[in-house]
């Protein structure tokens, strides 16, 4: 249908919407410098695809680079995930983010216009919401930043915002995520932390590998129904098919759209527990211990946009999140 440059595509996110892109019949080129994803992620593609994956080694800040791709591959459209990601490391590193997130979404920026291709799929996030009390957000919640991180995918959505309005010919699909979990069905990519991860799902994990020794709860006093923080997790099979149909609706009808990408489900830390539980089998050890600075009760996406926009709807339950997840890890413990 059409060919596709999937920046940051061998990373977490990038690598399952590779492959809903590929099922969904598209052509794609993907370019990552592999400073957050494994070096075997391309050959794990291409088993699960059964088709040869198109890759640069390389960095999205590369002009040079990106000229060449455009006028190699006759690109008709991009999805953009590079970028850094770690909201504690952006507040020792702030320089490095921006450069590297702000930086890098310019120069693609420019090589797009350049190349005469003006269809990007945007990767952001709901830390643009900032610190709210707002229990279900909606995409025109005022946005805010705690991090550089947060500042980063702000400046972003701005400048895409601003480029789409000087120039009609741009069409722009910005996608704000909630908490993206869970592996591929063929457990052979998954969400793979270098070190001890900040996220509870993959925090959960390595406790269930036995890499970790327990779980810290932080708080069990909030106004929630077991008293722990509540969530929106939405599966990363899910998450990069929506990626799938912000492309598609791009293509279709020209229009720029920036929707929240979650189930509108909230799950409690307590919930994540026990379901992680049951899908390694044994009970979890965990602790209660005091908040955190800065946590709120309950975060949920109100995805009603996503829906009525791209016909976009969560279909794997928290269950299946875990499932995936300890299907991934499980294995790659049984392969060292």
């Amino acid at each position: 249908m059409a060919r596709i440059l999937l920046t940051g595509g061998a990373g977490y996110i990038g690598s399952h919407t590779y492959l809903g892109l590929v099922e969904a019949g598209h052509e794609v080129v993907i370019l990552d410098n592999f400073t957050n994803a494994r070096d075997d992620v391309p050959e794990r593609l291409e088993r699960i695809s059964g088709r040869p994956a198109t890759v640069y080694r390389g960095d999205v800040l590369d002009r040079a680079l990106l000229d060449r791709i455009f006028a190699d591959q006759a690109i008709d459209g991009v999805v953009h995930f590079a970028a850094l990601k770690a909201v504690g490391e952006s507040v020792q590193k702030p320089l490095d983010y921006i450069h590297t997130n702000v930086g890098g979404l310019l120069t693609l920026l420019a090589a797009m216009e350049a190349a005469g291709v003006r269809c990007i799929v945007f990767s952001s996030s709901a830390t643009v919401y900032g610190d709210t009390d707002i229990q279900r957000i909606p995409e025109d919640h005022p946005r805010s930043h705690t991090s550089p991180y947060g500042y980063t995918k702000i400046t972003g959505e701005t400048a895409l915002e601003q480029v789409a309005a000087a120039d009609a010919r741009w069409a722009v699909g910005i996608l704000r995520y909630f908490n993206p979990v869970g592996a591929h069905r063929s457990a052979l990519i998954g969400e793979d932390p270098g070190d001890i991860p900040n996220n509870l799902m993959p925090y959960i994990a390595k406790v269930a590998t036995g890499e970790l020794r327990r779980i810290n709860v932080f708080g069990d006093d909030y106004n929630t129904p077991d008293g722990t923080g509540v969530r929106d997790y939405i599966h990363v099979e899910d998450l990069a098919h929506g990626h799938v149909l912000s492309l598609n609706a791009l293509m279709e009808t020209g229009e720029s759209h920036a929707v929240n990408l979650g189930t509108g489900i909230g799950s409690s830390v307590l919930d994540v527990i026990r379901a992680y539980s049951a899908a390694c089998g044994r009970d979890l050890p965990y602790r209660i211990v005091a908040r955190r600075q800065g946590d709120v009760s309950s975060v949920t996406a109100l995805p009603d946009k996503a829906r009525a926009v791209l016909g976009f709807e969560a279909q794997k339950t928290l269950d299946d999140m875990c499932r995936s997840s300890w299907a991934w890890v499980s294995g790659q413990i049984a392969n060292r």
